[in-house]
């Protein structure tokens, strides 16, 4: 039977697992604690979590959720980010801060109970951001308004030209 101690770790484990719609796993080693600060700090600007849990434990909570095995996702010391709203912002702060520190290697990620590899983080990456997104949104439905406007305007506009030239005119004369 394990400690409590250790059930309190996995029961922590699974909150932290199905409070998140992301959790996105790398390899940490050769970080040090200045650059593992760093990350931590981009991470949660980005609207996620950096935490390190023992594989085994990690495992107990996995299973105990129902969720895929990681199998070789959890090998080695691993950091997991959990992404609270939006996988995308974290994804984005992990890859940027691996191109400047190579000792960070990502391993894998379960987003929507659905396992990703490298190759998907860096897609999940590339794609825009939920801001970004909802920006995109806003202005195409925006713009049939903009140009409403811009055509209800245009015969006022049309008129005080006119006008204001036939005052030049017979100003000049």
């Amino acid at each position: 039977m394990p400690n409590q101690a250790k059930a309190d770790v996995v029961a922590e484990i699974k909150e932290k697992w199905t409070g998140s719609v992301g959790v996105i796993m790398a390899d940490y080693r050769g970080l040090s604690v200045k650059d593992m600060a760093e990350l931590r700090g981009r991470v949660r600007e980005s609207g996620g979590e950096v935490k390190i849990y023992k594989n085994t434990l990690t495992e107990i909570a996995v299973r105990e959720l129902a969720l895929p095995s990681m199998g070789d996702v959890l090998e080695g010391p691993t950091a997991f980010v959990f992404a609270h709203e939006d996988p995308v912002g974290p994804a984005k702060a992990l890859v940027d801060f691996g191109k400047s520190h190579d000792a960070l290697e990502l391993k894998g990620a379960l987003v929507q109970n659905a396992i990703v590899d490298v190759a998907g983080i860096k897609a999940l990456a590339a794609l825009p951001s939920r801001e970004e997104l909802l920006a995109k949104l806003m202005g195409t439905m925006v713009n049939p308004v903009r140009g409403f406007m811009s055509m209800a305007n245009a015969p006022a506009g049309a008129l005080a030209r006119v006008l204001r030239a036939v005052s030049d005119q017979k100003a000049a004369a």
